[in-house]
């Protein structure tokens, strides 16, 4: 076709129709926004509009019949050939975007063949381009950011979608633009959504903590920050939201707070522990004077039961103190078998009726070194997960063996000792431990349990309460089949445990004077009693003070000065130091619920509170006839 022609005078009809319709054709390309160019199949150019003239930066009589790649050498080779080269080959249209070098600009391209040739409608979009590659950059720094960024149109649909909102949830951005985001990533939960969806509209933003999931099902802590984006009229058009993972740093938050939680019961426990051990103390030494003043059987049993439950008290505080403060219980020799008893008897009184308890101790189990209240501590906690795992009911099995174990096995098992262990199985038919959690059941704080039903503190206190005894834990598990707790302990010795004998007669005093000194009446009172009941004399002192002035009174006569530790005025500290400038080679006794500390070397002997008689008394008589107190 060719756009030069003109109309002359004389033309006939057809050709004067034909020359309208051309300039019709001519006018239009003219009017269009976009540049034209038209190629002959020799690449000469037959026509081009005037916005292809600004574009190309030629008038038109300048190219107009001449071999474009000869006007534009820079161009020869480049994409702009192949692509033309195509379309007159093949006979298709292309469309593409390129940098034009001769001109320094992007041109969008659109490519298709007309009468031999090509029709050819180009574009500048060179602030396009860069526009769209800041967006992109843009893109790719916020696909850097550790947080989770998208968008959300006002129905709550996907927009956008970074890739550290994949690296969070676990879904690509071609999944999750376009879904609901509520379903995605808030678990179908519209409450908490809704809320800050209202408040974003109205406010123009909102910041808050939020819980969310992943695609696994993971919850998740995320602090967001919603922002409204507008349209240049002003109208709300989406909503900009960026998601800090915070969960790790919550977890962190609540066990600092447990942590903190679990200081302030242990300074709470020292005092209370102190004034429970000083409320013992009486009814100990009181029922064990009772044992020789009463003679009928119905009192004798009863002074046993009160003695009975007064030590138990006692143990309880201990316990209580070794959990919460680290208070290293006394190791003495156990009878395993006699332990494994007090076990099971508390499971069987105070377990549901659904949970059977089968026992399997056999006589004969070599003892243990330690203490017993830990021991038993550990057994319990045990036996109370596995009842925790037994909601509906099930089986609870407690069994214990005797067990040699060589220096190899002892090395591969991280063991801190070979030879004689007494290994003791809790075993339950309960729900099992999932296997993603089963190697963190033993860190501090961390529980299954719904929140108020468990610390998370009870296996891994078993654990370090085997460990210093020198023994370890293995569990197997299986989800829907039960859990298998195993309790390795070494052995005292090889030889069995030698059952308690009766305690030995308690030694009299031979009328030696004793300076009792405690803040609580009740426990003077008793330990009055007591001492005068056999053969001692007896002056007290309410405090240290008050004994300062009693014993220089009775400088001299006084053979050992029983005191408590903790008291007002004068603590018992003070006092020894102040007792020992009077009488350097004064014999001190030390009475205290919570240990004597650094003033321990400069006691006689040391008691913990709650004592019994017979202890005070054995006490008082090894400190008498002992060598007197170095100055």
């Amino acid at each position: 076709m060719e756009f030069e022609r003109s109309a002359a005078d004389g033309a006939n009809p057809a050709d004067l129709s034909a020359q309208q319709a051309l300039d019709r054709v001519v006018a239009v390309l003219e009017s269009m926004g976009d540049a034209f160019l038209s190629l002959d199949s020799d690449w000469r150019v037959r026509f081009v509009n005037r916005k292809g003239e600004a574009l190309l930066q030629r008038r038109r009589e300048e190219i107009v019949g001449r071999d474009i790649w000869a006007e534009f050498p820079e161009a020869v080779g480049s994409r702009f050939q192949v692509e033309y080269e195509r379309v007159l080959r093949d006979g298709v249209s292309v469309t593409f975007e390129e940098f034009f070098d001769p001109l320094g600009r992007w041109f969008e391209i659109n490519a298709s063949p007309a009468d031999g040739g090509l029709s050819i409608f180009f574009r500048d979009v060179t602030e396009h381009h860069a526009a769209r590659q800041w967006i992109q950059e843009q893109a790719a720094l916020l696909d850097q950011a550790r947080d989770a960024i998208l968008t959300i149109d006002l129905s709550g649909r996907v927009g956008y979608w970074n890739r550290g909102a994949e690296r969070l949830y676990g879904l690509p951005p071609d999944q999750a633009v376009g879904r609901e985001v509520v379903e995605l990533i808030h678990g179908g939960q519209r409450t908490e959504f809704e809320t800050a969806r209202a408040a974003t509209l109205a406010e123009g933003q909102w910041v808050g903590s939020m819980k969310q999931f992943t695609t696994a099902g993971a919850e998740l802590v995320v602090e967001s920050r919603w922002t409204l984006v507008r349209k240049p009229d002003g109208t709300p058009s989406t909503i900009l939201k960026i998601n800090t993972d915070v969960t790790e740093r919550r977890k962190l938050e609540q066990q600092f707070l447990r942590a903190q939680r679990l200081e302030s019961i242990g300074t709470l426990a020292g005092g209370i522990a102190h004034d429970l051990n000083n409320v013992l103390a009486p009814i100990v030494m009181g029922a064990e004077v009772l044992r020789f003043k009463v003679t009928d059987a119905n009192s004798q049993r009863l002074v046993e039961t009160i003695a009975t439950a007064a030590l138990r008290g006692a143990d309880m505080v201990k316990q209580v103190l070794a959990f919460a403060r680290g208070v290293e219980g006394e190791r003495v020799r156990l009878d395993t078998v006699r332990l494994l008893a007090e076990v099971e008897r508390i499971v069987r009184d105070t377990f549901p009726r659904d949970i059977e308890v089968v026992s399997q101790v056999p006589a004969g189990l070599p003892p243990l070194l330690g203490d017993a209240t830990q021991v038993q501590q550990v057994l319990v906690n045990l036996c109370v997960n596995a009842r925790d795992a037994m909601p509906d009911g099930g089986r609870l099995t407690l069994v214990a063996e005797r067990l040699s174990i060589d220096r190899s096995y002892a090395q591969m098992s991280g063991m801190q000792r070979e030879g004689v262990h007494v290994v003791i199985r809790v075993e339950d038919t309960g729900t099992g431990i999932p296997p993603e959690v089963i190697d963190k059941i033993f860190d501090p704080f961390f529980t299954t349990k719904d929140i108020g039903k468990g610390t998370g503190l009870g296996l891994s206190s078993a654990l370090a309460i085997v460990k210093s005894h020198g023994g370890f834990i293995n569990v197997y598990s299986e989800p829907g089949r039960g859990s298998r707790f195993k309790v390795y302990l070494p052995a005292a010795d090889d030889a069995p445990a030698v059952p308690e004998s009766a305690e030995e007669e308690a030694p009299w005093g031979h009328g030696e004077l004793v300076l009792v000194v405690d803040d609580e009446p009740a426990v003077l009172h008793v330990t009055e009693e007591t001492l005068e009941s056999f053969g001692y004399r007896v002056v007290t002192a309410v405090d240290g003070a008050d004994a300062v002035a009693r014993f220089a009174e009775r400088r001299g006569q006084i053979a050992v000065v029983l005191t408590d530790m903790m008291m007002p005025v004068m603590d018992g500290a003070a006092l020894v130091q102040v007792l020992r400038r009077i009488d350097p080679h004064v014999k001190v006794i030390g009475a205290s619920g919570l240990g004597a500390g650094r003033t321990a070397e400069a006691l006689v002997e040391m008691l913990t509170k709650p004592y019994t008689a017979s202890r005070l008394l054995k006490a008082l008589r090894r400190a008498i006839d002992g060598p007197r107190a170095e100055a």
